[in-house]
């Protein structure tokens, strides 16, 4: 199949000045900057491969739910509002929602693990009307968007929460793996039981909920301004070595069994994590003491190294001489994987930086031009305000053509069988039909429309049924080609299939 190509240029880490004239080229062309195409004919569909990530946050209601459910009535409130903005995204061009499930040593799902987060009903523990987990999962793919799991690793709840959870906290069921910091419990990564309970907890989820990834949150070790003490951890497990190998080797234990857990249930399921934006010091540039190697022990270039690591989505939430030389670093270690960088959407808003929207325009473009696999929204709440206009400029021109995420072929790379097609016009209105495609994976379905004249397009993606309509905009539509496509769980996608072949 011929693929959108986002050309890749030579970008050393020094060379900021490159970036920005980049940034201008895109801004000022005549035309609005998009992935392209190579040249194709309309024998084969074209679609663009990136990421189009976003963040929704499920802590304390940020992005959602904004009211506690305490009866169906009111559970079907939440439930049309997740559909809302599930649709906005879906208009915008994402296609990728990390879906915050576990939240702080709380869930949200049904878990025999840990407790449920009070977010939903109002109360911490309190089992809410429905499953917010397997509702998400199930309106994400009835949009064609993956649902990856969120996972937040070693931030634990409150102390106030885990009063209100009792023996239920984790503070009370593992005590051996908890540090009070201050108002709030942490996970230690130096306990060797850490490790496998986190892994625990990641199968639990993959055994039980249909999700495209789990999303590592907080995989790393506290930023100073948290009252964390592992001196007596240290002194139990650590003693004779180098603390910050030691404090390293903990977090990449935690990572690799997590890895082990989550590919030993369903290879296919992505494994991604947000790293600190700042990979580390850089040779012309500082991180001023603030990066994922040496400030936090997070040493995510070599989780993609050792394949423990699908996806990274590095919380790049800055500009300038901040952002442009470690993204072109990221890029460098990338090991042939996808690198979304995350984006501090959340700046543009008047009581934050009031940033412009050109700023996120030309980081953007930027990091399109430069070859990275995506881009992350930090969060939902941001890009649905449409703040500076940045959800209209998404919608109308960067992500105006629809987006496959990128296959995952350091796992698989063998395509499935295509489908075979029947394709009837009754009226204006246009119905296939297929076989359905036996796979090792599960198998979804990609539905075309190819035209010299109107452009090939993306009508339907990820669909589950073996079946497609639509009602024809145009008379000429009608004798357009349409093919069908069967792609794996690991975004390979088979030949074209066409009615009659």
């Amino acid at each position: 199949m011929t693929l959108f190509r986002f050309p890749t240029l030579h970008f050393p880490q020094c060379k900021i000045l490159l970036a920005l004239l980049l940034s201008v080229r895109f801004l000022c062309a005549s035309s609005p900057a998009e992935a392209q195409p190579l040249p194709h004919s309309t024998a084969t569909p074209d679609v663009v491969r990136e990421v189009r990530a976003v963040w929704l946050t499920t802590l304390s209601g940020l992005d959602w739910p904004r009211r506690p459910a305490r009866n169906e009535a009111e559970a079907q409130r939440q439930r049309d509002d997740l559909c809302r903005m599930l649709d906005r995204l879906e208009a915008a061009g994402i296609n990728t929602v990390l879906f915050q499930a576990r939240i702080r040593s709380t869930t949200a799902y049904a878990s025999a693990i840990e407790p449920w987060d009070g977010a939903f009903t109002g109360t911490p523990g309190e089992r809410p009307p429905y499953d917010p987990l397997a509702f998400a999962i199930e309106e994400c793919h009835r949009r064609g968007m993956e649902c990856h799991a969120w996972v937040v690793a070693f931030p634990i709840c409150k102390v106030a929460v885990a009063k209100q959870l009792g023996t239920r906290a984790l503070p009370k069921q593992h005590p051996e793996l908890c540090q009070r910091c201050g108002d709030q419990w942490m996970m230690d990564p130096g306990v060797p039981g850490t490790a496998p309970y986190l892994a625990r907890v990641c199968r639990e989820i993959v055994e039980h909920y249909d999700v495209d990834g789990i999303h590592l949150d907080y995989i790393r070790y506290p930023e100073p301004s948290i009252p964390f003490d592992d001196n007596a951890t240290f002194r139990r497990y650590g003693a004779g070595q180098d603390r910050a190998a030691w404090r390293a080797a903990n977090v990449d234990r935690c990572v690799e069994a997590i890895h082990d857990a989550v590919k030993a249930v369903r290879p296919w399921v992505k494994l991604s994590c947000s790293p600190v934006g700042k990979y580390a010091d850089l040779a012309r540039y500082s991180s001023y003491g603030w990066n994922a190697r040496d400030a936090v022990h997070q040493d995510a270039a070599r989780w993609l190294r050792e394949g423990w690591m699908d996806m990274l989505f590095p919380m790049m939430y800055f500009d300038g001489n901040h952002y442009y030389p470690f993204l072109a670093d990221w890029k460098e270690r990338d090991a042939g994987r996808c690198i979304a960088p995350g984006l501090g959407i959340y700046f543009l808003h008047p009581q934050e930086k009031n940033w412009p929207l050109v700023t996120v325009r030309r980081q953007m473009n930027v990091a399109r031009a430069e070859g990275l696999g995506g881009q992350a929204f930090f969060r939902a709440k941001y890009l649905l305000e449409n703040h500076k206009g940045l959800y209209d400029w998404l919608a109308s021109d960067f992500y105006r053509h629809p987006a496959l995420v990128p296959p995952m072929t350091w796992a698989d790379s063998v395509a499935p069988a295509a489908p075979r097609v029947r394709q009837r016009v009754e009226g204006m209105t246009l119905r296939l039909e297929w076989t359905p495609v036996l796979d090792a994976t599960p198998v979804t379905y990609n539905v075309y429309r190819l035209d010299a004249r109107y452009g090939n397009v993306l009508l339907g993606r990820r669909l589950t049924r073996t079946e497609f309509t639509q009602l024809l905009s145009l008379p000429a539509l009608k004798h357009s080609r349409y093919a069908v496509t069967a792609i794996d769980a690991y975004g390979n996608e088979s030949q074209p299939a066409f009615a009659g072949e």
